[in-house]
Formats: structure tokens, sequence, C-alpha cells
């Protein structure tokens, strides 16, 4: 079908050379293509250029059939299943032909049947909702990123967790509403059974523990219609975006997460990137938003609802806890603090909850009483052992002789390690001699002289006397330690 533009170019070929031929070739198209359209202007039937021209296909007899496969189906069947029901039928004709019948019975059952979206006006500090996207794979085991909205201002939280339980979806709710500075009047999220428990006639009914965590923070925890993304579309694209971001792919091309620190950095990172940026639809920058509706947002209470944490422990002076008679760590930092512990299923889960949220700090596998579970990253690296100590000045003359250098520390550990007697002499000595020779020069003469061992007396001064300043030895054909070729001549020339 030619579009009007195409059309008055074939006419204009044509009335500027008067011939088809010429006409066809200065428009590229063929000549009856022009002669068609020259007769169709000369009976004044170029009114109706938008409608194509309609020719018999073998597929017409079978139309009333997809029609009606189209109906029943709801507008789901898929075309390559109606090509193999029409070649039953005895259809001879090609499935690209079939593929344009069906999407054009399609597109006229959905005319009248189509889905309205009314506008959404939001009002701040009304709604928030959640959801759940897959993260990335550290150490084995796939994370999951618990994703908040905040409706009106487009605040964003992205939080990652090992598991989607009960206790950790309201720790999520609960640092979320604490990093927003109140609780909005509704929740939203998907029909999970950690949210919903079953439905009964169509009405969705709520898992006790949740309402009992809404009526502490005063907040109405709704769920959306089952399969129906749309009427919480605001997670569902942030959960879109952080996945995009912060999910290694072959198209942001980002490295894999070796620790679980580095994910938590990473979506401190992306939150920060995207609610410090102007946003789409409002053109107002997210975080300067929150503050407007902060105002709006409900007090939270002081302390977090805890009853699904588990049973307190109180952190011992070796950040240890103790839970079912074995010891588990938990961070150094929480020494003679207070954590939340509970069994979710082989794993043993630690919850502190302060002033900025709930939030999980240690996860081990479950152990028998005798067995304790030490994770070395809850302790702040160990100091130097007996074997391992470094020089500390405790007079001035040892500060002095420290203050040469690497090479001045090496020799004092070296030496004593190597039972050398007049130890503080010989250090006196090296001072002496770095205010003549220079600190640069006797600190690497003790260097060399700690590596090979020299500590008897006079060794220091005969390694600054070999070895001059400006003076460097090196071996060359001149000067060299090897023997030589003489002892070949007493073999008699014998090769």
């Amino acid at each position: 079908m030619k579009d009007g533009k195409q059309v008055t170019e074939i006419l204009e070929a044509f009335d500027l050379t008067g011939s088809f031929r010429a006409a066809g070739e200065l428009a590229g198209c063929s000549p009856n293509t022009v002669a068609d359209w020259v007769a169709k202007r000369d009976r004044g039937e170029l009114g109706d250029l938008g409608e194509p021209l309609h020719r018999e296909r073998l597929l017409d007899e079978f139309l009333p059939k997809i029609e009606e496969w189209v109906d029943r189906s709801n507008g789901k069947i898929r075309a390559d299943k109606c090509f193999e029901k029409l070649e039953a039928l005895g259809y001879v004709g090609s499935d690209r032909t079939v593929r344009r019948a069906v999407a054009g019975a399609k597109l006229s059952w959905r005319a009248g049947r189509r889905r309205v979206y009314r506008p959404w006006i939001v009002e701040p500090g009304m709604w928030a909702q959640w959801d759940w996207g897959q993260g990335p794979v550290i150490g084995g085991r796939t994370v999951n990123l618990f994703c908040a909205w905040l409706a009106w201002c487009r605040h964003r939280v992205v939080i990652p967790t090992w598991d989607r339980t009960l206790p950790t979806v309201i720790a999520c709710l609960d640092s979320s509403m604490r990093m927003w500075g109140g609780a909005p009047t509704y929740w939203l999220t998907d029909n999970e059974r950690t949210v919903t428990i079953d439905h009964v006639a169509g009405i969705a009914v709520r898992h006790p523990t949740v309402v009992a965590a809404g009526r502490h923070y005063g907040v109405v925890i709704a769920t959306c219609v089952p399969a129906d993304p749309e009427s919480k579309g605001g997670s569902e694209a942030t959960v879109r975006v952080a996945k995009d971001d912060l999910v290694p792919t072959d198209t942001n091309l980002r490295d894999g997460y070796a620790t679980w620190g580095e994910l938590v950095e990473a979506c401190d990172v992306f939150m920060a990137k995207v609610n410090g940026r102007e946003h789409r639809v409002t053109r107002r920058v997210p975080d300067e938003m929150l503050a407007e509706e902060a105002a709006r947002l409900h007090r939270l209470p002081d302390a977090a609802f805890t009853a699904v944490f588990g049973e307190t422990r109180k952190v011992s002076w070796s950040s240890t806890i103790s839970y079912g008679g074995v010891t588990y760590s938990v961070p150094h930092t929480l020494v003679d603090d207070v954590v939340w512990v509970r069994v979710d299923g082989d794993e043993v889960v630690a919850v502190h909850v302060s002033s900025v949220g709930s939030v999980e700090v240690a996860r081990h596998r479950r152990s028998t009483p005798g067995t304790p579970v030490i994770d070395d990253n809850h302790y702040p690296p160990r100091p130097d052992g007996a074997l391992a100590r470094t020089p500390r000045a405790t007079s001035a003359a040892e500060s002095e002789f420290l203050a040469l250098g690497d090479g001045a520390r090496t020799w004092l550990v070296e030496a004593a390690a190597a039972g050398t007697s007049r130890v503080k002499v010989k250090m006196a000595e090296a001072v002496t001699l770095a205010r003549l020779h220079g600190t640069d020069r006797v600190d690497w003469a003790l260097g060399h002289a700690a590596m090979f061992a020299r500590f008897a007396d006079g060794d220091l001064a005969s390694i600054l006397e070999a070895n001059p300043p400006g003076r460097h030895r090196r071996a060359d054909d001149v000067h060299s330690m090897q023997t030589g070729t003489a002892a070949w001549h007493q073999l008699g020339g014998q090769s």
C-alpha cells in the first residue's frame, strides 16, 4: 500500500514525463503501478488512499473460525496454535498470513475490553509500597533485594537480605520507615505467605503477626490484586531499576561481589544516586521532596516490633552469645549490647535493634553444644603475637636508634632472635655512625647486616667501609668471581 507522499511523487513523475515507464523509473515503482494510480486519479478515487486494497486470500473462509478461537481464549491464543488447527482443517496457506489475521482478530476483540487507567493522584504521607527482587550471588548463595518506594516523593530504599521470612520483612519495613523519618498510612505489597495466608471468596486473609506489626506502627498493610502487578507499579519499577544497577550482568559490566559488605555498600551508593537526582515524573529531587513529606508521616514508636525476632541475648566481652548451649560470634562493636536471636531453618540469626532500625548482624549454621561457631570477620585485626613483635621505644636512646628507619627495626628484631650480646652498645654505635655517614646509609647497612646475620662487633662499620657513597660494584668480564677456563688447557686440548 502506497502512502500519500509516494502517490503524489508517482503522479508528479507522470505529469513530468508523460510516460508510464519513465515515471516508474523516477518514482521507483513498476509502470503498471503508475498506470493504476493515474487511472484512479482520472476516476476521482484518490480520496481513499489510506484504505488498503482487499484481495481474496486462501484464509478468508477460515476467518470466522479464527475469531471464534480468539473469543474463546479471551484473546490469548497464539498464532502458531491457530496455524496448527487450521492445517488440520485443510488450510494450505502460509503461517505469516495466519499471524497477521490472528493479530487483527485480537485487536478487534480487545476494542471495548481494554483496561482503562485512571490517573493516581498521590497524597503525601499516604502510600508506600514494597516488593522483592532476585539479587546477585555471594559465596554460592543468591541474595534477595528488598525494594521499598514512598509514593509521593518517589524516595527508594533497597536492602539486601539472605531470606524473605516474616522477621526479615518486618525488620526491613522498620528500617525503611526509620530512613524516611516516619510511617505512612498504607503499605502495599504482593500476596506472599508472609503477608497473606489465604484467600476466601476473593478476600485476602492477613497473617496475624503482620496485623500485629501494622498495629504497632500504626499502618495498614494492604495487598494488590493477585497476578496484577499494575496495582503496585511503583515498587515494580524500583525492583527493575535496582536489579539493572546492582546485579552483575553483561549490560552493566558490574563485577561480582566477594563479600556481603561490598553489596551493602553498593546498595547505599545506589540509593544515594537515585534519591539525589531529579525524578523523571516529578522533575524534583526525591531527597528534597522527602523533607516535605516527612511532616505528613506518622510518628514511629521508639522501639521496633520485636515479637518475631526471637529471644534476647547479651553480647559478652569476647563478642559472643550463647544460644541453645552453643557459642556464636557477633560483631565486636556490640559488646555489652543486646541482640535478638532466632532459628531460621538450619541457621541461627542475630538481629540488633537500634534507633536507626533493625539490622541483621550475624547468621551462622546451627551447631551442637561444645562446637562453637566463630566468624573471624566479627573481630578486629589481631595484634602482633610473641613471634611478630614490633619494636617500641622505652627510652630516648632506643627512640634515637629506631628513628633511623626500617633497617634499624629489622636489625633489632633479628639481633635479639639471634641472641646477640651487647645489643645496646651496638645500637649506640649505629647512632654515632649515622651522624658521620648519614641516616640513610646507616639504615641501609643495618638492613643488610640483619639480612646476612652480621651482628658481631665492627660488622656495621665494615659494611659501610666496603660500600662507600657513590661507588657501586658490579660483576663484569674484567672483575669476575669465576675461576675461568685455564684448567681446560691441562687436558691436552681434548674436547
